[in-house]
C-alpha cells in the first residue's frame, strides 16, 4: 500500500498514512486535534542516482524527505 502525505488545515500537522488507493481520498482525520480537514498533499518524490560521474567508485546516497 501506497504512503500518503496530509497536512491538517486546522492545526497545520503534516503526517504520513499508508492507505489503499482506494482510500486516499476519503475523509481523514488529524490525529493530533482531531479535525475532519486533513488534505492530501502532492507527493515530491526523489529518486537515488545509480552512479555519479563526478565520484567514480563510492556509493551513491540520498538524503531522506521531509517527514522521515
Amino acid at each position: 500500500m501506497p504512503i500518503y502525505e496530509y497536512r491538517c488545515d486546522e492545526c497545520g500537522h503534516a503526517f504520513e498514512m499508508i492507505r489503499s488507493v482506494s482510500q486516499s481520498d476519503q475523509e481523514l482525520h488529524c490525529p493530533i486535534c482531531k479535525s475532519p480537514n486533513a488534505k492530501r498533499l502532492m507527493s515530491v518524490f526523489s529518486s537515488c542516482p545509480t552512479s555519479d560521474s563526478s565520484s567514480a567508485g563510492s556509493a551513491p546516497s540520498c538524503r531522506p524527505g521531509p517527514f522521515t
